[in-house]
């Protein structure tokens, strides 16, 4: 299995498409900081302390409880006086974009690379089997004594590994890049929870955002994969693949709205994010659901790449 796996590792990095991979991974890392830098230049008032910004923030905040205006995205106003009050009695500066720009807030936003990560992932998972039947070098893998669901196996797991070692690299690069150009920050986490004011980690919430971010990538890219071993077309696994990750949330969403059997499709189970903003896609959802549905989605994924794989009559 060992040498499956670096055999597939070495054919991935024959090719020079996988350097002009990383290489876009680090030029979009680059480019999303001098956009970040641009935008918080023009989103904070650079002639007011923190303490100052939060105090006309619940100016403002005391105006919309005042005229029932309702928060951004369903957020209480009342709950971010208490916390904006909280940090300026316990001199905690927010990591907030919109407030200073900091570190950690930097992390926070450079999440979205992960869509392109998933984007290349996709393109490597929906070529890694196709591509042998379509330059016919499928045969020469299956007269070796060795079992075809190995051979499947070491495939996917190279691809679990590229995609590992592409996010690997943007959340290095994007660390240094936020301590070289943002401000520390403050380490803590200020969130309302069961009506008072509760510190947490930033480094844990930025790693589950990561973790969160990961798993539409990885259950795109295993229907890719999957897709790739079936259908034996590249081209199909990478359209139909690219076109739910860009498409697929959205009309998720849309149909959520309506129907509550939404919360059974892939898309409305794969942002877990929405359980740590207490905002399920659809009323009633919990962490424990979308966990247990994006497992069988991944078992049907991958027992059909294997049943298929497995079975099929190479000549044909």
């Amino acid at each position: 299995m060992f040498n499956l796996m670096r055999n597939e590792w070495m054919k991935l990095f024959s090719r020079a498409a996988t350097y002009v991979m990383i290489g876009a991974i680090v030029l979009a890392a680059i480019a999303a900081t001098v956009i970040m830098l641009f935008i918080n230049s023009l989103g904070s008032d650079q002639n007011l302390t923190w303490q100052e910004q939060l105090q006309a923030d619940n100016e403002r905040l005391e105006q919309m409880i005042e005229t029932g205006e309702a928060g951004f995205m369903g957020d209480d106003p009342a709950e971010r006086i208490a916390i904006n009050e909280y940090a300026l009695e316990n001199d905690i500066a927010p990591n907030s974009m919109n407030i200073s720009g900091t570190f950690w807030s930097y992390l926070e936003n450079s999440t979205f690379l992960l869509s392109l990560i998933g984007l290349f992932a996709i393109i490597v998972a929906s070529g890694i089997v196709a591509s042998e039947f379509s330059w016919g070098t499928i045969k020469l893998l299956m007269i070796r004594p060795i079992a075809r669901w190995k051979i499947l196996l070491s495939k996917f797991i190279t691809v679990g590994a590229f995609g590992l070692f592409l996010v690997v690299i943007t959340a290095i690069i994007s660390v240094i890049l936020g301590l070289i150009f943002f401000d520390p920050g403050s380490p803590v986490r200020l969130v309302f929870e069961d009506g008072q004011v509760v510190e947490k980690s930033m480094a844990a919430y930025v790693v589950r955002l990561y973790i969160f971010n990961s798993l539409d990538v990885i259950m795109l890219t295993t229907m890719a994969f999957m897709i790739s071993a079936v259908f034996r077309n590249s081209s199909l696994a990478i359209g139909i693949s690219l076109f739910l990750l860009f498409v697929g949330g959205t009309a998720t969403g849309f149909i959520a709205a309506y129907y509550d059997w939404a919360k059974f499709s892939l898309f409305a189970n794969t942002n877990l994010s929405q359980y740590e903003m207490n905002m399920p896609i659809v009323e009633g959802m919990n962490m424990q659901f979308s966990i247990i549905m994006l497992v069988i989605y991944f078992a049907v994924f991958m027992t059909l790449a294997f049943t298929v794989f497995t079975k099929r009559d190479i000549a044909s």
